[in-house]
């Protein structure tokens, strides 16, 4: 099974082409910032990972993904070679990106950009504002009561 899953910022602004074929197709390239989960003195804070999609995922990140939006990604990893121009083989690592879902709202990716937190530092992502106590979303109620392992469950 080849599956991957990652959670991080673009480091830019996706690059798009389309193919010169008689049916052209969408292909987006963008690198992923991931921060590091553990972190040692003198390494890096993130792992920066090349992507690319194509058709209408492609598309979609044309339309509304920028530089700087925190997105999900599932997708698997290519290993493709090509020779460059002095006849040298060169290998790729890529993840091409099956599914590109935005991973924060539209307010808090303007309200930092507006703070100039448009370029990625891994380490001075600012903490969620603190809240005055648990908010329930729209269109969902606090459960009051608890669940034992003797009550019946509704589903």
């Amino acid at each position: 099974m080849n599956k991957v899953i990652l959670l991080g910022r673009l480091t830019k602004d996706p690059e798009i082409r389309y193919s010169q074929s008689s049916d052209p197709v969408c292909v987006s390239r963008f690198t992923v910032a991931v921060d590091r989960r553990f972190k040692k003195e003198g390494e890096p804070d993130a792992d920066f990972i090349n992507c690319v999609a194509f058709r209408r995922t492609a598309e979609f990140m044309e339309r509304y993904i920028k530089k700087g939006m925190m997105v999900s990604i599932c997708g698997s990893i290519q290993v493709r070679s090509y020779d460059d121009n002095t006849g040298q083989r060169k290998w790729i690592t890529e993840v091409v990106s099956e599914e590109v879902n935005f991973a924060e709202s539209r307010a808090a990716f303007e309200a930092r950009m507006a703070k100039g937190g448009g370029d990625y530092q891994s380490s001075q992502v600012p903490p969620p504002p603190p809240s005055s106590g648990p908010a329930e979303p729209e269109g969902f109620a606090a459960i009051t009561q608890s669940i034992d392992e003797d009550d019946d469950l509704p589903f």
